[in-house]
Protein backbone atom coordinates (compact mmCIF):
# COMPACT_ATOMS: atom_id res chain seq x y z
CA UNK A 1 0.00 0.00 0.00
CA UNK A 2 1.33 3.62 -0.89
CA UNK A 3 1.33 6.62 1.60
CA UNK A 4 -0.74 9.42 -0.51
CA UNK A 5 -0.75 12.79 1.16
CA UNK A 6 -3.48 15.38 0.13
CA UNK A 7 -2.26 19.35 0.95
CA UNK A 8 -5.37 21.49 1.20
CA UNK A 9 -5.89 24.73 1.89
CA UNK A 10 -3.29 27.82 1.01
CA UNK A 11 -2.64 30.92 0.93
CA UNK A 12 -4.47 32.48 -2.18
CA UNK A 13 -8.10 33.71 -2.66
CA UNK A 14 -9.42 30.31 -3.33
CA UNK A 15 -8.44 28.60 -0.12
CA UNK A 16 -12.54 27.61 0.72
CA UNK A 17 -13.00 26.29 -2.58
CA UNK A 18 -9.61 23.81 -1.82
CA UNK A 19 -10.92 22.76 1.02
CA UNK A 20 -13.99 21.48 -0.28
CA UNK A 21 -12.09 19.90 -3.50
CA UNK A 22 -9.50 18.16 -1.17
CA UNK A 23 -13.03 16.47 1.61
CA UNK A 24 -14.38 15.18 -2.17
CA UNK A 25 -10.87 13.77 -3.02
CA UNK A 26 -9.84 12.23 0.23
CA UNK A 27 -13.42 10.48 0.32
CA UNK A 28 -12.82 8.92 -3.19
CA UNK A 29 -9.52 8.12 -2.73
CA UNK A 30 -9.10 3.82 -2.74
CA UNK A 31 -8.61 3.20 1.07
CA UNK A 32 -7.19 -0.97 -0.41
CA UNK A 33 -4.47 0.88 -2.19
CA UNK A 34 -3.56 4.25 -0.74
CA UNK A 35 -2.90 5.26 3.09
CA UNK A 36 -4.00 8.56 3.14
CA UNK A 37 -2.24 11.78 5.30
CA UNK A 38 -3.71 14.87 5.11
CA UNK A 39 -1.48 18.42 4.82
CA UNK A 40 -3.91 21.47 5.91
CA UNK A 41 -1.83 24.88 4.69
CA UNK A 42 -3.81 27.99 6.63
CA UNK A 43 -5.08 31.43 5.24
CA UNK A 44 -1.85 32.87 7.16
CA UNK A 45 0.45 30.50 5.95
CA UNK A 46 0.64 27.50 8.68
CA UNK A 47 1.38 24.02 7.66
CA UNK A 48 -0.66 21.34 10.20
CA UNK A 49 -0.90 17.48 9.42
CA UNK A 50 -4.16 16.78 10.78
CA UNK A 51 -5.34 13.54 11.28
CA UNK A 52 -9.19 14.21 12.42
CA UNK A 53 -12.12 13.80 11.04
CA UNK A 54 -11.86 14.78 7.17
CA UNK A 55 -16.11 16.59 7.41
CA UNK A 56 -13.96 19.20 9.03
CA UNK A 57 -12.02 20.30 6.47
CA UNK A 58 -15.29 22.80 4.77
CA UNK A 59 -15.64 26.17 6.40
CA UNK A 60 -12.03 25.52 8.11
CA UNK A 61 -13.49 23.69 10.89
CA UNK A 62 -10.20 21.27 10.54
CA UNK A 63 -7.61 24.38 12.05
CA UNK A 64 -8.89 24.16 15.55
CA UNK A 65 -8.58 20.46 15.86
CA UNK A 66 -6.96 18.76 18.52
CA UNK A 67 -4.83 16.30 16.05
CA UNK A 68 -3.33 19.36 13.87
CA UNK A 69 0.57 19.28 14.46
CA UNK A 70 2.85 21.26 12.47
CA UNK A 71 4.84 19.51 10.01
CA UNK A 72 6.72 20.69 6.76
CA UNK A 73 7.71 19.17 3.37
CA UNK A 74 11.91 18.51 3.44
CA UNK A 75 13.40 19.65 0.16
CA UNK A 76 16.05 17.31 1.09
CA UNK A 77 15.50 14.53 -1.18
CA UNK A 78 17.06 11.67 1.26
CA UNK A 79 13.59 12.48 3.08
CA UNK A 80 11.52 11.93 0.32
CA UNK A 81 8.49 13.13 2.56
CA UNK A 82 7.20 14.59 5.46
CA UNK A 83 8.91 16.12 8.61
CA UNK A 84 6.11 16.40 11.84
CA UNK A 85 6.86 17.35 15.19
CA UNK A 86 6.44 15.48 17.54
CA UNK A 87 7.53 16.26 21.29
CA UNK A 88 9.85 18.71 20.32
CA UNK A 89 11.44 16.19 17.55
CA UNK A 90 10.23 16.03 14.05
CA UNK A 91 9.32 12.93 12.57
CA UNK A 92 10.17 11.89 9.15
CA UNK A 93 7.31 10.13 7.53
CA UNK A 94 7.70 9.01 4.10
CA UNK A 95 5.32 9.77 1.66
CA UNK A 96 5.17 7.98 -1.89
CA UNK A 97 2.84 10.42 -4.00
CA UNK A 98 1.47 13.83 -3.42
CA UNK A 99 -1.82 15.16 -4.24
CA UNK A 100 -1.98 19.07 -3.99
CA UNK A 101 -5.59 20.56 -3.84
CA UNK A 102 -4.61 23.88 -3.91
CA UNK A 103 -6.13 26.18 -6.29
CA UNK A 104 -4.92 29.53 -7.58
CA UNK A 105 -1.69 31.01 -5.74
CA UNK A 106 0.86 29.48 -4.06
CA UNK A 107 -0.68 26.21 -5.30
CA UNK A 108 -1.42 26.44 -8.73
CA UNK A 109 1.24 28.61 -10.02
CA UNK A 110 4.05 26.25 -9.26
CA UNK A 111 5.43 27.22 -6.38
CA UNK A 112 4.39 23.73 -4.69
CA UNK A 113 5.65 21.94 -7.30
CA UNK A 114 8.58 22.92 -7.33
CA UNK A 115 8.80 22.55 -4.07
CA UNK A 116 7.68 18.59 -4.60
CA UNK A 117 10.73 18.50 -7.52
CA UNK A 118 13.07 19.32 -4.88
CA UNK A 119 12.06 16.97 -2.63
CA UNK A 120 11.75 14.16 -5.43
CA UNK A 121 8.42 13.07 -4.30
CA UNK A 122 5.96 11.96 -7.04
CA UNK A 123 2.71 14.47 -7.25
CA UNK A 124 -0.39 14.76 -9.41
CA UNK A 125 -0.26 17.27 -12.48
CA UNK A 126 1.84 19.52 -14.19
CA UNK A 127 5.42 20.56 -13.27
CA UNK A 128 6.32 23.52 -11.97
CA UNK A 129 7.15 25.11 -15.69
CA UNK A 130 3.64 24.00 -17.24
CA UNK A 131 1.75 25.58 -13.78
CA UNK A 132 3.41 28.73 -13.83
CA UNK A 133 3.01 29.12 -17.78
CA UNK A 134 -0.78 27.88 -17.17
CA UNK A 135 -1.60 29.78 -14.18
CA UNK A 136 -0.26 33.27 -16.17
CA UNK A 137 -3.35 33.69 -18.63
CA UNK A 138 -0.97 36.21 -20.29
CA UNK A 139 2.20 33.31 -20.94
CA UNK A 140 -0.96 31.24 -22.05
CA UNK A 141 -1.94 33.37 -24.32
CA UNK A 142 1.43 34.12 -25.55
CA UNK A 143 2.11 30.73 -25.98
CA UNK A 144 -1.16 29.72 -27.59
CA UNK A 145 0.09 32.24 -30.06
CA UNK A 146 3.23 30.99 -31.30
CA UNK A 147 1.14 27.05 -31.53
CA UNK A 148 -1.23 27.79 -33.68
CA UNK A 149 -4.61 28.37 -31.28
CA UNK A 150 -7.45 30.15 -31.78
CA UNK A 151 -8.50 32.27 -29.51
CA UNK A 152 -10.12 35.67 -28.16
CA UNK A 153 -8.10 38.65 -29.52
CA UNK A 154 -6.25 40.13 -26.34
CA UNK A 155 -4.00 42.54 -24.53
CA UNK A 156 -1.75 42.29 -21.64
CA UNK A 157 -0.12 45.01 -19.21
CA UNK A 158 1.44 45.23 -15.56
CA UNK A 159 0.56 48.01 -13.31
CA UNK A 160 3.44 49.44 -13.63
CA UNK A 161 2.68 50.18 -17.26
CA UNK A 162 -0.36 50.79 -17.40
CA UNK A 163 0.29 53.78 -14.85
CA UNK A 164 2.73 55.64 -17.02
CA UNK A 165 0.59 55.21 -20.37
CA UNK A 166 -3.53 54.83 -19.02
CA UNK A 167 -5.19 56.86 -21.86
CA UNK A 168 -3.08 55.44 -24.75
CA UNK A 169 -4.14 51.87 -23.27
CA UNK A 170 -7.53 52.40 -23.05
CA UNK A 171 -7.58 53.50 -26.44
CA UNK A 172 -5.97 50.40 -27.93
CA UNK A 173 -7.94 48.22 -26.07
CA UNK A 174 -11.23 50.31 -26.91
CA UNK A 175 -10.12 49.85 -30.83
CA UNK A 176 -8.54 46.88 -31.03
CA UNK A 177 -11.09 44.63 -28.44
CA UNK A 178 -14.40 46.61 -28.63
CA UNK A 179 -16.54 46.71 -26.07
CA UNK A 180 -17.68 44.77 -24.10
CA UNK A 181 -14.03 44.11 -22.80
CA UNK A 182 -13.57 40.86 -20.29
CA UNK A 183 -10.50 42.14 -17.71
CA UNK A 184 -8.85 39.42 -15.45
CA UNK A 185 -6.06 39.53 -13.03
CA UNK A 186 -3.30 37.28 -14.87
CA UNK A 187 -2.81 35.19 -11.88
CA UNK A 188 -6.02 34.21 -10.00
CA UNK A 189 -8.33 31.82 -10.30
CA UNK A 190 -11.97 30.95 -10.25
CA UNK A 191 -12.83 34.13 -11.57
CA UNK A 192 -11.47 36.25 -8.90
CA UNK A 193 -11.09 39.72 -9.71
CA UNK A 194 -12.80 39.34 -13.23
CA UNK A 195 -14.90 42.13 -14.72
CA UNK A 196 -17.01 42.80 -17.99
CA UNK A 197 -16.27 46.15 -19.23
CA UNK A 198 -19.79 47.77 -21.19
CA UNK A 199 -17.62 50.98 -21.82
CA UNK A 200 -14.48 53.46 -21.01
CA UNK A 201 -16.07 54.25 -17.24
CA UNK A 202 -16.51 50.46 -16.60
CA UNK A 203 -13.25 49.71 -18.38
CA UNK A 204 -11.33 51.88 -15.75
CA UNK A 205 -13.17 50.19 -12.46
CA UNK A 206 -12.59 46.91 -14.17
CA UNK A 207 -8.94 47.27 -14.57
CA UNK A 208 -8.63 48.78 -10.83
CA UNK A 209 -10.07 45.68 -9.66
CA UNK A 210 -7.95 43.74 -11.27
CA UNK A 211 -5.08 45.20 -10.15
CA UNK A 212 -6.13 44.53 -6.54
CA UNK A 213 -5.79 41.20 -7.29
CA UNK A 214 -2.84 40.85 -9.09
CA UNK A 215 0.15 43.21 -10.76
CA UNK A 216 -0.55 42.27 -14.21
CA UNK A 217 -3.87 41.51 -15.96
CA UNK A 218 -5.36 40.60 -19.55
CA UNK A 219 -7.86 42.52 -21.54
CA UNK A 220 -9.95 39.78 -23.66
CA UNK A 221 -12.74 40.66 -26.31
CA UNK A 222 -16.32 39.14 -25.94
CA UNK A 223 -16.87 36.09 -27.51
CA UNK A 224 -20.38 35.53 -28.16
CA UNK A 225 -20.76 31.47 -27.92
CA UNK A 226 -21.16 28.49 -25.87
CA UNK A 227 -18.45 27.73 -22.74
CA UNK A 228 -17.47 24.42 -23.23
CA UNK A 229 -15.04 22.40 -21.06
CA UNK A 230 -13.04 19.25 -21.34
CA UNK A 231 -11.26 17.18 -18.56
CA UNK A 232 -7.37 15.84 -20.25
CA UNK A 233 -5.95 13.30 -17.96
CA UNK A 234 -2.59 11.56 -18.76
CA UNK A 235 1.23 12.48 -19.74
CA UNK A 236 2.92 11.41 -22.76
CA UNK A 237 -0.76 10.49 -24.55
CA UNK A 238 -3.39 12.33 -22.80
CA UNK A 239 -6.86 11.05 -22.81
CA UNK A 240 -10.02 13.82 -23.48
CA UNK A 241 -13.09 13.51 -21.70
CA UNK A 242 -16.33 14.00 -23.53
CA UNK A 243 -17.06 17.90 -23.31
CA UNK A 244 -19.34 19.82 -20.96
CA UNK A 245 -21.38 22.75 -21.32
CA UNK A 246 -21.79 25.65 -18.89
CA UNK A 247 -24.71 28.18 -18.50
CA UNK A 248 -23.99 30.58 -15.97
CA UNK A 249 -26.49 31.71 -13.69
CA UNK A 250 -25.13 35.04 -13.76
CA UNK A 251 -23.86 37.50 -16.67
CA UNK A 252 -21.05 35.49 -16.88
CA UNK A 253 -19.11 32.36 -15.23
CA UNK A 254 -17.87 34.34 -12.23
CA UNK A 255 -17.12 32.89 -9.15
CA UNK A 256 -20.61 33.93 -7.42
CA UNK A 257 -21.75 31.53 -10.19
CA UNK A 258 -19.29 28.69 -10.53
CA UNK A 259 -19.47 28.31 -6.57
CA UNK A 260 -22.95 29.92 -5.19
CA UNK A 261 -25.37 30.40 -8.00
CA UNK A 262 -26.96 27.47 -9.97
CA UNK A 263 -25.35 27.62 -12.74
CA UNK A 264 -26.32 24.90 -15.54
CA UNK A 265 -23.86 22.01 -16.60
CA UNK A 266 -24.98 19.69 -19.58
CA UNK A 267 -23.03 16.52 -20.35
CA UNK A 268 -22.61 16.30 -23.01
CA UNK A 269 -22.39 19.46 -24.05
CA UNK A 270 -25.52 20.41 -26.62
CA UNK A 271 -23.06 21.67 -29.53
CA UNK A 272 -23.27 18.29 -31.76
CA UNK A 273 -21.30 14.99 -31.73
CA UNK A 274 -18.47 16.55 -34.50
CA UNK A 275 -17.86 19.70 -32.47
CA UNK A 276 -17.82 17.97 -29.43
CA UNK A 277 -14.74 15.54 -31.08
CA UNK A 278 -13.15 19.04 -32.59
CA UNK A 279 -13.40 20.18 -28.63
CA UNK A 280 -11.76 17.14 -27.62
CA UNK A 281 -8.76 17.73 -29.99
CA UNK A 282 -8.13 20.98 -29.40
CA UNK A 283 -7.97 19.96 -25.64
CA UNK A 284 -4.99 17.34 -26.48
CA UNK A 285 -3.51 20.08 -28.59
CA UNK A 286 -3.42 22.57 -25.96
CA UNK A 287 -2.56 19.86 -23.00
CA UNK A 288 0.56 19.32 -25.11
CA UNK A 289 1.50 22.40 -26.76
CA UNK A 290 1.51 23.97 -22.89
CA UNK A 291 3.50 20.79 -21.10
CA UNK A 292 1.03 19.62 -19.16
CA UNK A 293 0.78 16.49 -17.58
CA UNK A 294 -1.69 14.52 -15.03
CA UNK A 295 -4.53 16.41 -15.74
CA UNK A 296 -5.90 19.55 -16.48
CA UNK A 297 -9.22 20.91 -17.09
CA UNK A 298 -8.90 23.04 -20.96
CA UNK A 299 -11.72 25.79 -21.04
CA UNK A 300 -13.37 27.00 -24.98
CA UNK A 301 -15.52 29.05 -26.18
CA UNK A 302 -17.79 27.38 -29.34
CA UNK A 303 -18.66 30.84 -31.21
CA UNK A 304 -22.20 31.26 -32.54
CA UNK A 305 -21.10 33.27 -35.26
CA UNK A 306 -19.66 30.34 -37.17
CA UNK A 307 -19.06 27.72 -35.02
CA UNK A 308 -15.00 28.40 -34.26
CA UNK A 309 -13.98 26.72 -31.53
CA UNK A 310 -11.58 29.15 -28.95
CA UNK A 311 -9.46 28.69 -25.94
CA UNK A 312 -10.61 30.61 -23.07
CA UNK A 313 -8.06 28.98 -20.23
CA UNK A 314 -6.35 25.87 -18.89
CA UNK A 315 -6.65 24.95 -15.72
CA UNK A 316 -4.07 22.49 -13.72
CA UNK A 317 -5.91 21.86 -10.74
CA UNK A 318 -9.30 22.54 -11.55
CA UNK A 319 -12.19 21.88 -8.92
CA UNK A 320 -13.17 18.02 -7.13
CA UNK A 321 -16.10 19.44 -5.36
CA UNK A 322 -18.97 17.38 -5.80
CA UNK A 323 -20.45 19.67 -8.22
CA UNK A 324 -16.81 20.10 -9.88
CA UNK A 325 -16.90 19.55 -13.51
CA UNK A 326 -13.78 17.03 -13.74
CA UNK A 327 -14.56 14.44 -12.16
CA UNK A 328 -17.93 14.63 -13.68
CA UNK A 329 -16.73 14.89 -17.19
CA UNK A 330 -14.03 11.81 -17.01
CA UNK A 331 -17.17 9.72 -15.06
CA UNK A 332 -19.78 10.60 -17.70
CA UNK A 333 -16.57 9.11 -19.90
CA UNK A 334 -16.97 5.77 -17.60
CA UNK A 335 -14.21 6.54 -15.45
CA UNK A 336 -15.31 7.09 -11.95
CA UNK A 337 -13.99 9.16 -9.42
CA UNK A 338 -12.42 6.83 -6.96
CA UNK A 339 -10.49 5.05 -10.43
CA UNK A 340 -9.91 8.48 -11.37
CA UNK A 341 -7.81 9.47 -8.60
CA UNK A 342 -6.29 5.87 -9.03
CA UNK A 343 -5.59 6.81 -12.54
CA UNK A 344 -3.64 10.34 -11.59
CA UNK A 345 -1.43 9.13 -8.93
CA UNK A 346 -0.49 6.49 -11.42
CA UNK A 347 0.46 8.58 -13.80
CA UNK A 348 2.33 11.18 -11.01
CA UNK A 349 4.45 7.71 -10.09
CA UNK A 350 4.67 7.12 -13.45
CA UNK A 351 6.12 9.97 -14.85
CA UNK A 352 8.70 10.58 -11.94
CA UNK A 353 9.87 7.29 -12.63
CA UNK A 354 11.07 7.72 -16.12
Amino acid sequence: MKTALVIFGGVSSEHDVSTVSACSVIKNIPTDKYNVIMLGITKDGRWLKFSGDVDLLPDDKWVDDKSCVPAIISPDSSCHGLLVMENNNFKAIHIDVVFPVLHGKNGEDGTIQGLLQLAQIPFVGCDSVSSGVCMDKALTNAMADIAGIPQAKWLGITDYDYSKNEEEFLNKAESYLGFPIFVKPANAGSSVGVGKAKDKKSLVECIKNAFDCDYKIVLEECIDGTEVECAVLGNEEPIASTVGEIVPCNEFYDYQAKYVGDSGLHIPARIGEDKIEQVRAAAKKAYKALGCSGLARVDFFVRKSDGAVLLNEPNTIPGFTSISMYPKLFEASSIPYGELLDKLFTYAIEKWEK
